[in-house]
């Protein structure tokens, strides 16, 4: 049995999650159990559009907050934080601190696509 090579290790946020799926439903004609199960869940959860995902990923980068990756800006699109507090219950989970100010940055960013 032959080990697969992981070539690159990336990640997506939901709303390209669901973009993926719909490009594998219109390619197949119909998704497995488990991409079915997956295409449930996001669109149960996501309420952004992709373009106003990538506009709020990019707006977020631009802000140039110091040790803030794109795996925690992608986390952040997933889950839209009202208040500062939602921002760093987000972001909770990984080692990473930021600043009070830098998340009110981020919120009113947020705020502008909610």
């Amino acid at each position: 049995m032959s080990t697969p090579d992981i070539i690159k290790e990336e990640p997506i946020s939901m709303v390209e999650l669901k973009t993926e799926l719909s490009k594998i439903r219109r390619r197949d004609k119909e998704l497995n159990f488990r991409a079915n199960k997956t295409d449930e869940y996001v669109k149960q959860f996501v309420s952004i559009d992709a373009k106003k995902a990538q506009e709020l990923q990019e707006k977020i980068e631009s802000l140039d907050i110091p040790r803030l990756k794109d795996i925690h800006i992608k986390k952040i699109v997933d889950i839209l934080p009202k208040k500062p507090e939602d921002l760093k219950i987000t972001l909770e989970a990984y080692p990473i601190t930021i600043s009070a100010e830098n998340q009110k940055k981020i919120v009113s960013v947020v705020s502008e696509f909610i």
